[in-house]
């Protein structure tokens, strides 16, 4: 009782007034190594401002005066977990149709809610891959200022689009002309598009390369975007120093995104023989959205979602799921991603339990959100507890090598060096 009131005291201590410029100790049951899956017990982690600068066994760090102590003497640490694929903007649960008629100043909103809501959940990097109005970049810049809370974010900007495509609007009547900020055909006009994103502020880059799920009148497996204009938003973002994703679900379109030098594969519905080898020689970085349609066969129907689109998820599920099962098997590289928004935004950690049932070890699930996002990003900095690192670390009750799902209900949230969420209860 008398730790559980200390605890309390300590979290609201923390939440209201923690800041950078201190010194803190944490003190755990173990931790874990992602890369080697090694389990580390009674580890004490010295914290200097937003790094961590050592790592040591309890009673082997001597505290510097005027340190803050932390006791998490029943939780098990990891680095903060990352999401490679979420939509701030956006929540399942409103009706899907009255949602593409919200403002962006409404989805600016959403989007501050919805990344307060993904770091209490422990993923403290995201990278959200297509907003309008270029929300989720103030979004970002309002977090880094210091503003508000919320994760790391990589944004894209507007998603690239063919006209008519996947990303552009089209469920808007013909009369309007209503055009995605993100429509560019052929490769000037796409270079020009990923140029744009940038002048806005975009860090990372997202280009849709075949139909969707969520779209009106796109097939869901059908190539969009050819393989040389690919090939020109993939050259322009490498150019900028940038990472570029795509959305693809088809075949074809997973396989020009490969030869194109795209970075990452986003949903991987249809992968053949051709398509895994592909992404083997290139390095290609798989990210499979594989527990969102749990949800969208569930709820989507109440959710207003057409009847249309929920039949296209009805058309990838299993595959998608056999694709990635593939993709394990085979050794590629995986990161995770949820695409939050489809489902709702602080369950992303529930993806983990699918990643096992479908052929990772845990082990494996938990790098694809944390080395292996890391890498992906190009950010050394992130995705490890070592000395040396950001100290972006989280806390769960149990083994997470042994109860994958543990990782569904973190109890404590420390991003570049600042506690945000510490509490014994859910």
């Amino acid at each position: 009782m008398k730790n559980a009131l200390l605890n309390s005291l300590t979290s609201l201590l923390f939440i209201c007034g923690y800041a950078h410029g201190q010194t803190t100790i944490i003190n755990a049951k173990a931790y874990i190594d992602v890369e080697t899956g090694k389990k580390f017990t009674n580890p004490s982690l010295l914290i200097e401002d937003n790094r961590i600068v050592r790592v040591a066994k309890q009673g082997d760090i001597k505290s510097p005066q005027g340190a803050t102590i932390i006791d998490l003497s029943d939780k098990t640490l990891l680095p903060g977990l990352m999401d490679m694929h979420v939509h701030l903007t956006s929540d399942p649960a409103d009706n899907f149709l009255a949602a593409q008629n919200y403002s962006i100043p409404r989805k600016t909103v959403k989007a501050v809610k919805n990344a307060h809501t993904t770091l209490m959940a422990g993923f403290t990097t995201v990278r959200n891959l297509g907003a309008p109005g270029y929300s989720v970049i103030a979004t970002r810049d309002a977090i880094n200022a210091g503003e508000i809370d919320g994760p790391r974010i990589y944004s894209a900007g507007y998603s690239i689009s063919i006209t008519g495509g996947h990303c552009d609007d089209n469920f808007s009547a013909p009369e309007k002309k209503a055009v995605s900020g993100g429509v560019a055909d052929g490769p000037w006009a796409v270079r020009a598009k990923v140029r744009e994103n940038i002048k806005y502020g975009a860090n990372t880059i997202k280009i849709c390369a075949t139909g969707g799920v969520f779209s009106k009148g796109t097939k869901v497996g059908v190539q969009q975007f050819s393989e040389q204009e690919l090939k020109a938003a993939a050259e322009e973002a490498h150019l900028r120093g940038l990472i570029i994703a795509a959305h693809a679900h088809g075949t074809n379109g997973i396989k020009a995104a490969i030869r194109a030098g795209i970075d990452s594969i986003e949903h991987c519905s249809f992968m053949d023989d051709e398509a895994i080898a592909l992404a083997k020689q290139h390095g290609t970085y798989l990210s499979c959205d594989i527990y969102n349609t749990e949800y969208t066969l569930a709820f989507g129907e109440a959710n207003g979602v057409p009847e249309e689109n929920i039949n296209k998820e009805k058309q990838v599920s299993t595959a998608q799921r056999e694709s990635f099962r593939r993709a394990v098997k085979a050794g590629l590289n995986m990161v995770f991603g949820s695409d939050a928004a489809i489902y709702p935004h602080g369950d992303n950690a529930k993806q983990f339990s699918r990643m096992v049932q479908f052929g990772m070890t845990p082990l494996q699930a938990i790098q694809s959100a944390t080395i292996n996002s890391a890498a992906l990003l190009k950010n050394p900095e992130i995705g490890k507890i070592s000395e040396g690192y950001l100290a972006d670390i989280i806390a769960v009750d149990d083994d997470p090598l042994n109860k994958i799902n543990t990782l569904e209900n973190v109890r404590f949230v420390m991003k570049d060096g600042k506690v945000l969420k510490y509490t014994t209860q859910n």
